[in-house]
C-alpha cells in the first residue's frame, strides 16, 4: 500500500461551507482559516469545495491523498457534508456550528469573537 499523503498534500482536508448569507456560514470559513493558521497548512487546509461537484482533477487527487476529511457546515442544510458525500467521499468527521456548537444562525453577518473561537476549537477537536 502506498502512502496516501504524497506531493505535500495537507493531512486533513477541511471542506467548509463559507456561505455569506448568514453568520454561521461566514464563521465556517473564518474558523477554518484560523485553524490553518494555528496548525499550519501541512496539518490542515481548507480545500476547494466547488472542485468536487465540478470534478476538478487536482481537487479530487488532493482529496484522495488527504489522510482525513472534515466537513464544517454552518446550518441544518449541511451543504458541505452533502457535497463531499455526493462526490463519493466519507468524511472522517462532520461539524455543524448550529447543532454541535450552539451558535444561533442569523441572517446578518454579526458574530462575536467568542463564536469564532468556539467554532475554531470545535474544528480542532474534529481534526484530532
Amino acid at each position: 500500500m502506498t502512502d496516501r499523503n504524497t506531493n505535500n498534500v495537507p493531512k486533513t482536508a477541511l471542506f467548509v461551507c463559507f456561505g455569506g448569507m448568514s453568520n454561521v456560514g461566514v464563521l465556517t470559513g473564518l474558523a477554518g482559516l484560523e485553524v490553518m493558521k494555528q496548525l499550519g497548512r501541512q496539518k490542515a487546509c481548507v480545500f476547494c469545495l466547488g472542485g468536487l461537484p465540478t470534478q476538478s482533477p487536482s481537487v479530487l487527487e488532493k482529496t484522495d491523498q488527504a489522510r482525513r476529511i472534515v466537513t464544517v457546515d454552518g446550518c441544518a442544510m449541511n451543504c458541505a457534508r452533502k457535497i463531499v458525500e455526493e462526490a463519493g467521499y466519507t468524511p472522517d468527521a462532520t461539524l455543524n456550528l448550529v447543532t454541535d456548537c450552539g451558535i444561533p444562525k442569523k441572517s446578518s453577518l454579526d458574530y462575536s469573537d467568542q463564536d469564532l473561537q468556539t467554532a475554531a476549537r470545535a474544528i480542532l477537536g474534529a481534526i484530532t
